[in-house]
């Protein structure tokens, strides 16, 4: 095939091949299907709740010599462009009905909440995260949508659009100089001057449980990527890193679901923010210091959450580390459509794509993975063109309609 993607594996690190076992029952306790199932039952009730599509990109598979591509589109989750919302808005709902519970001795039902029948107690509480973009949309969103107030953080490099657009959802925003991790620890040291509920995605020492029920609202996103399956199992599942929350939500559905019939779990980052890769090769959660320049937005993190890495370590056999202009290629591909209708994708939702053809391309990895014509390769697009200004940048195209 043509291959534009010639040389941009920047790292790799194989840590032989994981999950192949049944699933653990030490990490079952935390993430399985009855957590899921309970997230379900209340994500199902929000307004604009349908299972976003899973595609078959047959020009993709056909270039990159594998018998398919499955993609998970997120674009049109919520009409936040993100699985995002998922995780985020659950963890703003479980927050709320426990101070509800608290204040009134009942168990709040989701219509009520959304009907504003408890506006008296919401108003008074404010949620506050850190955020690349989408994690902090969705906690503002979940905010206004329930009630409360939010207040978030965005670090240097998060574009003004992507602030904006948090903005409109009613959030307060607030900028810090440098990198996601230091937003992450100015959000949480103004949540306890301020007593607002820290809504966090990553997890670390004394802070388990908030980033547990955004894992559990991601495991929806798993939940209907099985049940759209059906009898094809894949071979292969390329995941974005980050701080390994999004990874260990699907590795825990998908170990729980095949047991020793796992698929190879791979995950991709940025070269610049790979600390899952190097937490693997260091065999403990290790951080990659710096500002994480990439334009992979949502995968700009130097630290591993704590309460994900136990599951991303004992499942995922391969790490890749890609350059921007893998991503940028993968967007534009998209958008072409190849024979099929075009996918908007952004930075972020493209990075897994990106990293797959980044590997079939490379001869060692693709034989390390063992990529060929009978492989089933599923993909997570876990966003749209949140940024459009940036995807039109990107392939030259003017964006017609909502991501």
């Amino acid at each position: 095939m043509t291959d534009p993607y010639a040389g941009m594996v920047v790292d790799a690190h194989h840590a032989c091949q994981r999950g192949t076992g049944s699933y653990p029952a030490t990490l079952a306790r935390a993430l399985n299907s009855h957590f899921t199932a309970d997230a379900l039952a209340i994500i199902s009730q929000w307004p604009g709740y349908t299972p976003t599509p899973l595609l078959a990109l047959s020009g993709m598979a056909a270039d990159a010599g594998v018998g398919s591509v499955l993609y998970k589109h997120e674009a049109s989750r919520f009409g936040l462009g993100s699985f995002k919302a998922l995780g985020g808005g659950y963890a703003v709902f479980r927050l709320l009905a426990q101070r509800i519970e608290e204040e009134t001795g009942h168990v709040p039902q989701v219509a009520d909440l959304l009907a504003g029948c408890y506006r008296d107690i919401t108003r008074k509480v404010t949620v506050t995260c850190a955020t690349d973009g989408n994690h902090g949309r969705s906690v503002a969103w979940g905010a206004s949508l329930f009630g409360c107030n939010s207040v978030i953080f965005v670090h240097g490099t998060v574009t003004r659009q992507r602030a904006e657009e948090i903005a409109r959802l009613g959030a307060r925003i607030v900028r810090d100089p440098g990198n996601y991790d230091d937003a992450v620890r100015a959000a949480n040291a103004a949540g306890e001057a301020n007593g607002w509920l820290v809504v966090s995605d990553t997890s670390y020492e004394g802070y388990m449980t908030v980033p547990l029920d955004v894992m559990r609202g991601y495991g929806v996103l798993l939940h209907e990527t099985l049940a759209q399956l059906g009898n094809r199992q894949p071979t292969h599942v390329f995941l974005q890193g980050g701080v390994g929350g999004f990874a260990a939500a699907i590795i825990s559905g998908l170990w729980e679901h095949y047991g020793e019939g796992c698929p190879r779990i791979i995950i991709v980052e940025p070269e610049n923010a790979a600390c899952l890769l190097l937490s693997a090769r260091n065999g403990r959660p290790s951080v990659v210091s710096g500002l994480h320049d990439t334009i992979m937005a949502g995968l700009a993190c130097g630290e591993p959450s704590l309460v994900a890495w136990p599951y991303v370590e004992g499942a995922v056999s391969d790490y890749l580390a890609i350059p921007d202009e893998a991503v940028r290629v993968a967007i534009r591909q998209l958008a072409q459509g190849r024979g099929q209708p075009p996918v908007i994708a952004g930075e972020s939702g493209a990075a897994g794509l990106a990293g797959f053809l980044v590997a079939a391309t490379d001869a060692p990895v693709r034989q390390t993975l063992g990529l060929d014509g009978r492989s089933c390769v599923l993909l997570i697009g876990t966003e749209g063109a949140t940024d459009v200004q940036m995807w039109e940048s990107i392939t030259g195209r003017r964006l017609e309609r909502p991501a």
